[in-house]
């Protein structure tokens, strides 16, 4: 039998759920592709659960061109149509147009700040903003914060679509710009080392 690990409340009840808490969630990410998919993956996430987006994830990538922005961008009537026929994505026209609107805001966002990542990174709270231990209550009950809300609010105003508040924090968690595996969970201390490895990518005009 296996010796008991303790993780997050959230992910021990499915082995793919597993993985992904186990060796994704938490940890500092950089990789310009790899968070533009996520913001449109949280996106595609409203209103359903995130192990059924997980479920689909490798299907999501062969669709979207591995959510390289820049293929993305380019997608007309024609790739919206496609999707909408793919069973094995979510198919939503309106969270469709929103990733391949979202796609041509990403190159601008290249554009003025070098990389998505130091533009993304510039929303990390500072650690005096962020609480020392973590429980399961207060994770539970933090669905934004003030920080978020500001993400989304700046990303709003750059014409991104279907990033609210809650969207926004749900991607800070996942993408290691806060640590919310909970005291009690073993991979809070591996993300707490991760990040103090980790620099973050700053704008290119900062």
């Amino acid at each position: 039998m296996n010796e008991y690990v303790g993780r997050c409340f959230w992910g021990s009840n499915d082995e793919m759920y597993i993985r992904y808490h186990d060796t994704e969630w938490g940890y500092p990410v950089d990789n310009d592709i790899r968070l533009f998919e996520k913001v449109c993956l949280e996106g595609f996430q409203s209103g359903l659960s995130w192990l059924t987006i997980l479920r689909k994830r490798e299907n999501f990538r062969t669709a979207f061109d591995g959510f390289d922005f820049h293929k993305v961008a380019q997608y007309g009537p024609d790739d919206v149509d496609r999707l909408l026929q793919d069973s094995g994505i979510v198919r939503h026209r309106g969270k469709i147009e929103a990733t391949i609107n979202n796609a041509a805001r990403a190159i601008e966002l290249e554009k003025e700040f070098g990389t998505l990542a130091a533009y993304f990174w510039q929303f990390e709270p500072s650690p005096k903003d962020r609480p020392q231990h973590v429980t399961e209550a207060e994770v539970r009950k933090l669905a934004q914060t003030d920080m978020s809300k500001a993400f989304a609010k700046d990303l709003k105003k750059r014409g991104w679509k279907f990033f609210g508040p809650t969207t926004a924090y749900a991607f800070m968690q996942a993408m290691g710009l806060v640590n919310d595996h909970t005291e009690d969970c073993f991979c809070r201390q591996k993300a707490l080392d991760a990040r103090a490895k980790f620099t973050p990518p700053k704008p290119k005009h900062g």
